[in-house]
């Protein structure tokens, strides 16, 4: 369910950071794992390029994931995503979308989310703008304000970094 874009950039103006999914936003939810039984992912460029957009717009950039993965400490390092604004392993979302705006100093009504799982409710009920990729679980889409267009690990976190920085006028 979007909203009309009035709407959206009504939202939008009043966010201050991004939160992020990674399965599914980052990436597009595929686990590879090598033949050591190391995992691997495979993540965009082009929303790397985003990221690092939005961080030069004066928009702080958070990761909650609700699982441990690795190679997700080497992406984040190389996007300069503050390692106080990632959390891994998350079993309750919402607090954690709580803590995370705690550390940013914002409210959560400052904070847009991109979750796409079930497991991302909470938070994305919780948020100022709640998105998804384009192949979120339908129950996710039903309830985000913001449908993107592409699917997750493929331009649905440029897209929300741009809607973000039409509703500024940029």
């Amino acid at each position: 369910m979007s909203l009309p874009i009035d709407e959206l950039h009504r939202l939008a103006r009043r966010i201050r950071g991004v939160v992020l999914d990674v399965d599914g936003v980052l990436t597009d939810a595929t686990l590879f794992y090598g033949t050591r039984g190391e995992a691997l992912k495979r993540f965009s460029a082009r929303d790397g390029f985003a990221v690092k957009l939005a961080q030069r717009e004066g928009i702080a950039v958070a990761v909650l994931s609700g699982r441990l993965a690795p190679p997700l400490k080497a992406r984040l390092r190389d996007l300069a995503v503050p390692r106080e604004l990632v959390i891994q392993g998350s079993r309750r979302k919402a607090p954690d979308l709580a803590r995370l705006a705690q550390v940013l100093r914002v409210g959560t009504d400052e904070l847009a989310m991109v979750g796409d799982d079930l497991p991302d409710l909470p938070a994305l009920a919780l948020a100022g703008l709640s998105c998804c990729p384009a192949d979120a679980a339908p129950e996710v889409r039903a309830r985000c304000q913001y449908g993107c267009s592409s699917p997750g690990g493929s331009g649905a976190v440029r897209e929300v970094v741009l809607l973000l920085l039409a509703a500024r006028g940029r």
